[in-house]
């Protein structure tokens, strides 16, 4: 099985008739990119490198099938009212999908407690297995140590955002009183 065939959804189930694969998870991918981070516009060399990283971890683990991409380019993850993001939850709810692989925690989102919500309320009431691959983080081992340190890593996340913010208004108010444009369109 191939990358293309999978990016396309078309991919054949590898684990039929398979008996040493117990469950077979119809797996949604999930990316993130947001503008600090270089989104937006054309589709980022960002967001294909977590779709090959992503893709490649499947092809490793048969009992994940991927059933689809969701994908928001853009978009900061301190919020949930994300395109992708809401299509993702919309096609769990409605049985769709019943595992998200994502690259790392930071990429589900940025809010600690609302990825904390999501990832220990809302994914265990839909019986949704949850994998962050570089975190080592993986809802069907409940009692693994790197699933103890997930909050701690979210609200790290969190933090990074709020920081990466304050920043940004740092530079801007410098440049402001400088009398250096913020922007290259004049206001009126």
């Amino acid at each position: 099985m191939n990358w293309n065939q999978q990016r396309t959804n078309e991919a054949p189930n590898p684990v039929a008739g398979n008996p040493n694969i117990a469950k077979v998870y119809l797996t949604g991918v999930y990316v993130r990119l947001s503008v600090e981070d270089g989104g937006l516009g054309k589709e980022s060399e960002s967001l294909l490198h977590q779709e090959q990283f992503l893709m490649r971890y499947l092809e490793q683990h048969p009992e994940l099938i991927l059933t689809k991409i969701y994908r928001d380019n853009g978009e900061t993850g301190t919020k949930f009212d994300r395109p992708g993001f809401s299509m993702m939850m919309d096609d769990l709810r409605h049985g769709a999908i019943n595992c998200i692989l994502v690259k790392d925690l930071s990429r589900f989102g940025r809010n600690s407690a609302l990825t904390g919500m999501y990832t220990n309320i809302t994914f265990a009431k839909y019986g949704v297995r949850f994998i962050a691959i570089n975190d080592n983080y993986d809802t069907i081992d409940p009692n693994s140590v790197d699933n103890d340190f997930a909050g701690i890593k979210n609200w790290f996340n969190e933090f990074y955002a709020r920081d990466t913010s304050r920043k940004i208004r740092a530079v801007n108010k410098a440049k402001g009183e400088r009398g250096e444009p913020l922007t290259t369109n004049i206001p009126y």
